[in-house]
């Protein structure tokens, strides 16, 4: 067996929490629209929007403003009040100004694994607000590389990877859709954390061989794993 070389980690609710701010912000949404939509049915509308809207506008805050705009309009018909979209985009700069709160276990576990391995933080979304939100982690001088990138699929890691070799890294993460599979597809290992709040884009069901892949409650565990495959 190959010795690993690189760790590749996610960075939204792997090293720090980040959707729940989207879900207080969308709550504030159903609020601001309750006499126009049920809850349910807003919830539907937006996650359509946002779907349409990834080619568009890529993953992240600014995106997902935009799509609650876009359905805001749509749902009422184009009669939603200017001040509800001056609440909406006052909520996404707050979330783009929200202190960054570590998860469990982050920072003892990259810390612990900074020495032993070369550590790659690989995240899509905005490129400023992922800048900010790694400066003000505290854990920006423990990567080796950061990878701020506008999707996850197998060729991203391929390329990521490809110094040491895909064989030689695992991808650790929240999202079964974006960390796990296509790392696994990639060659690599992925080892999956989750969390109780997701995007429901990013849902997928774990692969069925269990070959190179794990699954951990937190992050607590990982550098025993990585000690087990080394």
């Amino acid at each position: 067996m190959q010795m690993l070389r690189t760790i590749g980690f996610d960075a939204d609710d792997t090293l720090w929490h980040n959707e729940r701010l989207f879900k207080l912000t969308q709550a504030r949404f159903a609020e601001l629209l309750a006499d126009h939509a049920d809850e349910d049915h807003l919830h539907m509308r937006l996650l359509e929007a946002e779907r349409r809207n990834i080619g568009r506008y890529g993953f992240g805050v600014k995106g997902f403003v935009l799509s609650m705009i876009e359905t805001a309009i749509e749902v009422t018909e184009q009669r939603v009040p200017a001040s509800a979209i001056a609440e909406l985009i006052a909520a996404g700069q707050d979330m783009l100004e929200h202190p960054i709160e570590l998860l469990p276990h982050a920072e003892e576990t990259v810390r612990a694994l900074a020495d032993s391995h070369s550590l790659v933080l690989i995240t899509k979304g905005d490129l400023i607000d992922q800048e900010r939100k790694l400066a003000q982690s505290g854990l920006g001088d423990l990567f080796d590389a950061v990878e701020i990138v506008s999707d996850k699929r197998p060729e991203t890691y391929s390329r990521i990877f490809a110094t040491e070799g895909p064989e030689r890294a695992m991808m650790v993460g929240n999202s079964m859709k974006s960390d796990v599979r296509p790392a696994l597809e990639a060659g690599a290992w992925g080892v999956w954390v989750p969390q109780p709040l997701a995007w429901d884009l990013e849902h997928e069901d774990p692969p069925e061989s269990p070959e190179r892949y794990r699954e951990l409650a937190d992050l607590s565990a990982l550098p025993d794993l990585v000690a087990q495959i080394g």
